[in-house]
């Protein structure tokens, strides 16, 4: 193992925009984005957005911009608008909370995607572009993901982004009056390098037919790359 004898702690998180080729991440700071998200997520008639989340569905505006300026403004947790090129406007919100700084570790959560960026390549590279922040930038040894063990579609994003599966917690919460199994997720600094690359890769305009479609998918892109 690594002398970590000289580790510093690292960087908070911060609030600075980044910049994609499909799509911005910019941290939310201000109500200004937050008509935005309710018109996209309002596009969820049956409000499956958010079955796995602590709250919601929200029965107007009003109801949503109260919960947002108490969550989304929140200290100590940094609320990301994803706003992809194609609209320009927010279709989604990830965090980056539970950091700490001391053993260079955080987590993505709170992630929320419209039905408009489910699916997309801007969605790929928005949480490409939070793992770039989080070990090329900020130095962090570890990036963890964790959900609801029934989150079928939030545990098979998080090993298609290239999370590895540490386990489940159990009872380890109550969410909206039931047990919460907490499937946990990570990946770690030495990781990155392979990682990063299958998703240049994969991000590349020769990926991508005239329609936008992927030739092929990041999990055959990482396969070509491995080894043998």
């Amino acid at each position: 193992m690594s002398d970590l004898t000289d580790f510093m702690p690292r960087a908070a998180p911060g609030h600075e925009p980044i910049s994609g080729g499909t799509v911005a991440v910019e941290p939310i700071r201000d109500a200004s984005r937050f008509d935005e998200l309710f018109a996209a997520f309002s596009a969820d008639a049956a409000g499956s957005l958010w079955a796995w989340l602590p709250y919601g569905p929200f029965a107007d505006r009003d109801a949503f911009r109260a919960f947002a300026e108490r969550t989304y403004l929140a200290q100590d947790i940094v609320f990301h608008a994803i706003i992809p090129a194609s609209s320009g406007r927010a279709e989604g919100v990830a965090a980056l909370m539970r950091t700490d700084r001391a053993n260079g570790v955080t987590e993505v959560g709170h992630v929320c995607l419209a039905p408009s960026l489910q699916k997309t390549a801007a969605a790929t590279e928005a949480f490409f572009l939070l793992m770039r922040r989080v070990f090329d930038e900020l130095g962090y040894r570890r990036f963890e993901w964790k959900c609801d063990s029934g989150n079928i579609p939030s545990r098979n994003a998080a090993l298609r982004l290239g999370f590895r599966f540490e386990g489940v917690f159990r009872q380890h919460l109550i969410v909206k009056g039931r047990n919460r199994d907490t499937a946990w997720y990570a990946m770690l600094d030495h990781e990155w390098p392979a990682l990063k690359a299958g998703f240049e890769t994969w991000l590349g305009d020769d990926n991508f037919d005239a329609s936008g479609g992927q030739i092929r998918s990041l999990g055959a892109v990482r396969k070509e790359a491995a080894p043998v």
